[in-house]
């Protein structure tokens, strides 16, 4: 299933210029496109090689990297507070139990602020690496390219139990998804086309077990699943058990490493793999928006790349706040 993406970069890409910026300025006025030109020219490059780099190695870094931006930004806000390690007596949101294991890409956002300090010293954040490192993963495995506003500044506080407060749950439905989203002030449209970030990537099977053999008492098996896919899937994850194997699945099939819309394609075919996906083509709020995205992909990618810009908004730091972080992994 790991195949090759080398020649990723030759897909089509989707252009969202005017609207993009318009919804950008919008949410994030404290926000610039080009903000380090002149201040650090070559920091949009660094990470880009870092990225492109990284999933040629490992086409699942970029599900990984998309991932982390969201972790971050649903937590305190897009501060690179998700990238801090722990500290004695501090354990940091790497060690909530959302992001460990599971949370991937870190090594890659270290080999790019590693290179942009050896050029720019104190001046490009970790919060702004990251939402590069988004967008490039982004383009890389799905086409879908877009500017990213930036002067971010890095946070200093990251706290274990934060995560579980903040970050919405595999098995919330379609409603409670849409009130989690509002609270950071994405709409409902917004929830679902970021969704669709779960066309890449892998779940561990402990994330929606309980869909395959203890839904309710009526119904060892979720009645909404296809009965196919259901098979597939308990070949892949036996029932659970005690001996602490947890293995992983790809959260969608037919193209795993693709960033595209197949994913809302799935979900009509009732193959979501976790709860919160296949609600979205369940409840009566979303179903129209599913079928959009499934029949339109090009329509889709525009409005991820919006999105995106949106989310990488969410409660920033910027001017004096917080600090420009000399390492990712700590304070200064």
């Amino acid at each position: 299933m790991m195949s090759s993406l080398g020649g990723s970069e030759k897909m089509p890409t989707f252009f969202f210029c005017i609207m993009l910026f318009l919804t950008a300025s919008v949410s994030s006025a404290s926000l610039e496109v080009g903000f380090y030109k002149s201040s650090c020219p070559s920091a949009e490059t660094i990470v880009r090689k870092a990225v492109n780099k990284a999933v040629s190695k490992n086409p699942g870094m970029a599900a990984g990297l998309i991932r982390m931006h969201f972790h971050d930004c649903f937590v305190r806000g897009c501060d690179g507070s998700v990238l801090l390690d722990s500290t004695p007596g501090n354990p940091s949101e790497k060690e909530s139990p959302v992001n460990d294991p599971s949370l991937r890409g870190f090594e890659v956002i270290d080999e790019a602020k590693a290179e942009i300090e050896a050029q720019c010293p104190q001046t490009v954040s970790c919060a702004d690496v990251l939402a590069f490192a988004a967008r490039d993963s982004a383009y890389k495995v799905g086409g879908i390219n877009y500017a990213v506003p930036s002067g971010r500044r890095d946070g200093r506080v990251s706290l274990k139990d934060e995560p579980s407060l903040h970050l919405p749950p595999p098995f919330f439905n379609a409603k409670q998804l849409e009130e989690n989203f509002a609270r950071k002030g994405l709409t409902l449209d917004e929830m679902v086309t970021l969704s669709g970030a779960h066309s890449i990537g892998v779940s561990h099977c402990s994330s929606f077990s309980n869909r395959l053999y203890s839904f309710n008492a009526t119904h060892p098996q979720d009645p909404s699943m296809d009965p196919e896919f259901a098979r597939y899937l308990k070949t892949k994850c036996p029932p659970p058990s005690n001996t602490g194997s947890d293995p992983t699945v790809a959260l969608e099939v037919q193209t795993p490493n693709r960033l595209d819309n197949k994913y809302y394609k799935d979900l009509k075919n009732h193959r979501g793999l976790l709860t919160s996906d296949q609600t979205l083509f369940d409840s009566p709020s979303t179903v129209r928006m599913v079928k959009n995205n499934a029949r339109y992909g090009a329509n889709w990618g525009n409005k991820f790349a919006a999105a995106m810009v949106r989310m990488g908004a969410i409660d920033v730091l910027t001017g004096t706040q917080g600090e420009i972080r000399k390492n990712c992994r700590v304070v200064n």
